[in-house]
């Protein structure tokens, strides 16, 4: 379900991005423009991906050892770097997925806490 014209995308929470593009990357490799909209329409258009936070962030992936990265031409002929998910990439997504799922649990602890009586 698409969000309407007006609807404002989300901001990506503080460190989020770097998870999200792990996960992306266990679909397959990918490049930096593939993995931008594959998170934008994974995320049914919440999330816009800008180039200028997403190129930082494959770096950091890359100098951590969570990807590899290779040059290849892309369906439009285009030279372009294709990003893949390393082992120690695919344990720190599971790490990390676990933590996220952590804190969003909490926020969603504190956004709706038990009845008075219940606790």
């Amino acid at each position: 379900m698409s969000n309407g014209p007006r609807e404002k995308k989300l901001e990506l929470a503080y460190g989020s991005l770097d998870l999200l593009v792990l996960q992306t990357l266990v679909w397959g490799v990918k490049h930096g423009h593939g993995i931008a909209k594959s998170i934008e329409r994974t995320s049914d258009d919440a999330f816009r991906v800008d180039h200028g936070s997403l190129y930082p962030a494959l770096q950091r992936l890359l100098q951590e050892g969570w990807i590899n990265a290779e040059w290849g031409v892309t369906e439009n002929n285009q030279r372009a770097k294709y990003y893949q998910l390393t082992v120690r990439g695919r344990k720190k997504l599971a790490a990390e997925t676990s933590r996220w799922e952590r804190f969003a649990q909490a926020v969603t602890c504190v956004l709706r806490p038990a009845e008075e009586g219940e606790e």
